[in-house]
């Protein structure tokens, strides 16, 4: 695969990726968390190509994209009112909802679905008149892909990669389960807790973590993800890391100032917009081990703890 592959989102862009998902094959789009790697959520065939490419364990399910909350509901057996009311409040948006799947659909008793917020990937929604199944563009436990050149790099054999320049969130959505009587989070994301109380009321937190090789509701709950060529070590002051017995050379993620070769911003959503590519440019300056200075134990930071935890797995 060249570069050749990249293609410009316009009319004759659109075109090639709805023939492509038609011929039961697949697209990497851009939404506003991360590029996906999608393909037509009823074709068996296709969703097939999915796993093959990203080399994904098959007990890892996929969110299915669409293009607006009626699209949403066909897929439901049922659709609580929660729902209704997260759905008009965040959507389109990074809010992943899991329901009752319904009957007429294969697979688990569960789907996760949401509308994105991107005109890149509404447009092919749109232009499809498909549910698109879409994970992360990228080899199954890698760094997600927040640029088509990302997604080149890590998948070489995709078709067709639409770019839409950097995503904009730069972390994947928040995966909320509203099949009980109160919603529960079963991956931190994009939108925050505080949002999401506000409008829902409670949210139940994870209690354990989920095996891998077991069935789960929702992607992001391996214990190993999100993770760069090079070794990840958390520590709250790089500065007292002991480096004599870490593989060279060093590189260094922070938040603060000083002698880091990434320093992002201070505040969550900054921050997260803009981990992923730095990962990316740690990994592709050579970088054996990567020091990340421990991001704040608040609440506003629990989905980069989550990503940085997991790719330090």
């Amino acid at each position: 695969m060249t570069l050749s592959s990249i293609a410009r989102p316009d009319a004759e862009g659109l075109r090639r990726a709805v023939e492509i998902l038609r011929a039961e094959s697949v697209v990497a789009f851009p939404t506003e968390t991360v590029y996906g790697l999608g393909a037509d959520a009823f074709s068996a065939k296709a969703v097939g190509e999915i796993y093959r490419l990203k080399q994904r364990p098959s007990w890892n399910p996929l969110i299915v994209h669409v293009a607006d909350v009626t699209a949403a509901r066909a897929l439901a057996e049922v659709w609580p009112a929660t729902a209704d009311d997260l759905a008009a409040r965040f959507w389109p948006g990074p809010l992943t909802l899991v329901v009752r799947r319904a009957r007429h659909l294969p697979g688990i008793d569960t789907v996760a679905i949401r509308v994105p917020a991107h005109p890149v990937a509404l447009d092919l929604l749109k232009a499809s008149g498909l549910p698109l199944a879409a994970p992360s563009a990228n080899r199954s436990e890698s760094i997600s892909p927040t640029t088509a050149e990302h997604v080149v790099r890590s998948l070489p054999d995709v078709p067709l990669v639409l770019d839409g320049g950097p995503c904009s969130w730069g972390i994947e959505s928040t995966v909320l389960d509203v099949t009980g009587d109160v919603p529960r989070l079963l991956r931190p994301g994009a939108l925050g807790l505080r949002a999401l109380r506000d409008a829902a009321g409670p949210i139940a937190l994870p209690d354990a973590e989920t095996a891998d090789g077991e069935a789960r509701p929702s992607p992001g709950m391996s214990r190993r993800h999100y993770a760069p060529r090079a070794k990840v070590v958390l520590c709250k002051d790089v500065r007292d890391v002991e480096r004599s017995a870490l593989a060279g050379p060093v590189g260094i993620l922070a938040y603060e100032g000083g002698d880091a070769a990434e320093i992002l911003p201070s505040d969550p959503r900054g921050y997260a917009a803009d981990l992923y590519a730095a990962l990316h440019r740690l990994d592709d300056a050579g970088f054996a081990t990567i020091l990340v200075q421990e991001p704040p134990q608040t609440e506003d930071w629990l989905a980069v703890r989550d990503r940085l935890s997991r790719a330090a797995a």
